[in-house]
């Protein structure tokens, strides 16, 4: 590396300093995301110019090996050739065409060879608009107000979904959000994670109320928390009995665990699908799907309306189209390789902390894992906040100081890719096991 992170954030002409100066002036913060202010962590973030494989190169010629991968779409690794040349060649053909193309149903077919649980599907250009059409089609189709969804649990910022928040507002400590009016968060009801009681409890409080159960089947937004055995079951057989649809929002988890998510791994069938990031193999992409009767009540053939001008947009289905064949081709290498290597880092990143002597509880599923600086079992967010994020954040600047960007917050999962072998495995336990003896120190 040209210099240290901690080295450049003692000086005051960096490139990359010098650009987020320039941010401050014409973005609110200097970013368009507020967990990439690096604010949890300290210092300026770096600003990034390419990257390639598992690593990212910034502004001052500095390398980092990639353990966030743009937040998960990056399964492949960064400029992976196949994906490059499918927006090469649908660019040349034009970004845009605000009209029905092809594209939209070979990637639709893709995905549903992969989800069974989906019959019909739309997409959109983000996973926030993916939950928040789900979640309109779901109160449509049930006429119903209420919404449950999970503490730590992070569904886009659409209004509703702010209530009790993971990821970017836990970071923040931001209650919520302001300028959400109070009779939008009435309709919200936020539970504990892993309680299948509160989940009991909240359906006898409002039997014919509820018009859908969201969550992430495997936490991502407040760090990576599995759900325990029985509860995906317990929230599908109490969901079916009330006559609400369960939403299982895969943003992060579908393609990433399994070829089928979450739902696959956990043999998990929902009423609707929300997914997102490496379905549009790292361009702005997202889709919401499910049952063939719910989705046909979507406009032009129903009464719920959602729409959006870029949706289907020809990139994105390039990108999405290389990404997910390769995925299917490939399955049988792909998903052990991932687990595989996953395992080593994280079982490896514990295995220093316990020498180091460091309370660290590190979970795991499939290529998603996260380091919680705390001593207790994480299992909900309520356990997830006992973490001790400035030891995180230390841990975190020595990592960069090593050549290795893990995401920056305690509350995110970090991400594997398959451009992540085993030199960048030793890489990274050498770097952890110099950061683990700086927080030790």
């Amino acid at each position: 590396m040209a210099n240290s992170y901690t080295e450049r954030m003692d000086r005051t002409l960096t490139r990359s300093r010098q650009l987020q100066h320039r941010a401050e002036k014409l973005l609110p913060g200097g970013v368009d995301s507020p967990v990439r202010a690096f604010r949890a962590v300290g210092g300026d973030p770096p600003f990034l110019e390419r990257a390639e494989g598992a690593f990212l190169y910034d502004a001052d010629g500095n390398r980092y090996l990639d353990l966030f991968n743009s937040w998960g779409p990056m399964i492949l690794g960064h400029a992976f050739p196949p994906v490059v040349e499918a927006i090469e060649g649908a660019a040349r053909n034009s970004p845009s065409f605000g009209a029905s193309t092809a594209a939209e149903s070979d990637l639709a077919e893709l995905v549903m060879r992969c989800f069974p649980s989906i019959d019909r599907l739309r997409f959109t250009s983000s996973g926030t608009e993916a939950c928040m059409s789900a979640i309109r089609l779901a109160r449509g189709v049930t006429a119903r107000d209420l919404v449950i969804k999970f503490e730590g649990c992070y569904h886009g910022h659409s209004d509703p979904m702010l209530v009790k928040a993971g990821s970017g507002v836990a970071t923040l400590g931001i209650p919520g959000s302001a300028g959400i009016p109070a009779d939008t968060a009435k309709h919200t009801l936020a539970l504990p994670f892993n309680d299948p009681g509160a989940l009991r409890s909240a359906f006898a409080a409002y039997p014919d109320s509820v018009a859908a159960v969201i969550v992430e089947p495997v936490v991502g937004n407040a760090g990576t928390i599995p759900p325990a055995e029985g509860y995906l079951e317990a929230l599908r057989e109490i969901t079916h009995r009330h006559g609400t649809l369960l939403i299982l929002d895969e943003v992060m988890t579908g393609f990433r665990l399994s070829l089928g998510g979450a739902q696959q791994l956990y043999d998990i069938t929902p009423d609707l699908t929300t997914l997102g990031k490496i379905l549009g193999g790292g361009l702005p992409c997202g889709a919401f799907g499910g049952r063939a009767d719910i989705m046909a009540r979507l406009a032009p053939l129903g009464p719920v309306y959602q729409a959006g001008t870029l949706s289907g947009n020809p990139l994105a289905m390039a990108a999405g189209i290389a990404t997910l064949t390769h995925l299917i081709v490939h399955a049988d290498v792909i998903y052990p390789k991932l687990e595989q290597t996953t395992a080593a880092i994280a079982d490896g990143i514990s295995q220093l902390a316990h020498e180091a002597g460091v309370p660290l509880t590190t979970n795991r599923v499939g290529s998603m894992f996260t380091p919680f600086f705390t001593a207790h079992a994480v299992t909900d967010f309520a356990t997830a906040s006992t973490s001790d994020a400035a030891t995180f954040g230390r841990f975190h600047r020595t990592m960069m100081d090593h050549g290795v960007w893990l995401p920056p917050s305690q509350f995110e999962a970090a991400f594997v890719s398959t451009s992540i072998g085993p030199p960048e495995v030793e890489h990274i336990l050498t770097a952890a096991r110099e950061a683990l003896a700086t927080v030790a120190a």
